[in-house]
């Protein structure tokens, strides 16, 4: 996908002819959401295997492998695909990690709450289309959409060992204090120290979780920011790698081009294109 935004709508047609190919469990490089109102669908997701009837809600994370097969029911099938990258929403993409890390699908009721969230989607799409699309207002129908979805999803929580819960909520503080520090050159032992743990175990956390390690994770919230900024502000790449913690622009740029495969410049030319 090479969109920072894409929402589109899956039918029984669509359905048909994806179930005529033999698809293979893969990854993507964005986030995608799945709102099923029709239908069912078999979805490989942490290694396992579960069949969902409509209606249902599935975050699939960056990287995260899995396979969805449609199953059309009754003759029907319906379901809204959102896609977008990490720094469409950079202030909230790391909380959804956490919400969704080892609960990926989410069985819903049929109620007015998720026709609000379908009502949503088709705001989302009807605005996407436009010559002149606001990504502003997807933006914010996307966060809404979320906030939703976790409103629901708390309701319907399934019980969590002791020890999960626990990681869980050692995690999520990290990521709150993550928020308010990312922008600072701090290592693992600053936020180890926020927490009153050694830095060992928060490395732990953090790679049963998002399998990555405190380090990685801090540079990628800041990667997240960057391309948010060099998408939306008019800030010079010093600027933005100085906002970051970076001291030389060189530097920045460096570590950004080993992470993207492009430098600061290419990406917002190349981001420039895409949105105008």
């Amino acid at each position: 996908m090479s969109e920072i935004f894409d929402i589109y709508r899956l039918d029984k047609v669509a359905a048909e002819k994806i179930l005529l190919d033999s698809e293979v469990p893969h990854n993507h490089s964005f986030e995608e959401l799945i709102v099923g109102m029709e239908g069912a669908m078999e979805h490989f997701i942490d290694f396992k295997t579960e069949e969902f009837q409509s209606p249902y809600i599935s975050f699939v994370t960056r990287g995260k492998v899995h396979r969805v097969i449609p199953i059309i029911t009754d003759n029907k099938f319906s379901m809204w695909v959102i896609r977008f990258k990490s720094e469409f929403i950079p202030e909230i993409t790391f909380r959804l990690y956490s919400y969704y890390h080892d609960h990926a699908n989410i069985r819903m009721q049929d109620n007015g709450c998720f026709k609000q969230m379908v009502t949503l989607c088709e705001m989302m799409f009807s605005e996407s289309q436009q010559s002149n699309a606001d990504y502003s207002i997807i933006r914010h129908l996307l966060s809404a959409l979320f906030t939703m979805i976790e409103s629901q999803r708390r309701k319907l929580k399934p019980t969590e060992t002791n020890s999960q819960k626990m990681q869980n909520i050692t995690f999520k503080n990290f990521l709150m204090i993550l928020e308010e520090n990312f922008r600072r050159s701090e290592g693992v032992e600053f936020y180890a120290g926020k927490l009153f743990m050694s830095s060992r175990n928060l490395n732990l956390i953090c790679q049963n979780i998002l399998q990555q390690s405190v380090t990685e994770i801090i540079e990628t919230r800041k990667l997240i920011e960057a391309k948010n900024l060099l998408t939306s502000t008019d800030k010079t790449i010093s600027e933005i790698g100085y906002d970051l913690g970076f001291n030389e622009k060189a530097y920045f740029s460096s570590v950004f081009k080993k992470k993207t495969g492009q430098t600061p410049s290419e990406f917002r030319e190349e981001m420039s294109r895409l949105i105008s």
